[in-house]
């Protein structure tokens, strides 16, 4: 079994700073690609950034500039540095990491964290 346990959220200023991280737990062989979505009230949930297992990172046009993926994969965990935010980055905030098992390492399943909420206001 996998699991992806998300960190890092909260209450926080217009202009402030978080960083969300994202652990990886469990019979794990290897890790691949791994992202961040997020989904505000009302509203589909949408790509925010992601990041190859080599290091290319690609991010959503309302971020660019402002957040930075990044991973460490010696702890299979996977970051979002959140600055200059703004009110309309406030939404739960989804990981995902793909995942071999080492169970069953031939097969890649992406597997998502719990959600956490980022609420950006004043």
């Amino acid at each position: 079994q996998v699991q992806l346990v998300e960190s890092g959220g909260g209450l926080v200023q217009p202009g402030g700073s978080l960083r969300l991280s994202c652990a990886a737990s469990g019979s794990i062989f290897s890790s691949n690609d791994m992202g961040w979505y997020r989904q505000a009230p009302g509203k589909q949930r949408e790509s925010v950034a992601g990041i190859t297992s080599g290091g290319s990172t690609n991010y959503a046009d309302s971020v660019k500039g402002r957040f930075t993926i990044s991973r460490d994969n010696t702890k299979n965990t996977l970051y979002l540095q959140m600055n200059s935010l703004k009110p309309e980055d406030t939404a739960v905030y989804y990981c995902y990491i793909d995942i071999r098992s080492s169970i069953v390492p031939r097969y890649l399943k992406r597997y998502w964290g719990q959600g956490t909420q980022v609420t950006v206001s004043s």
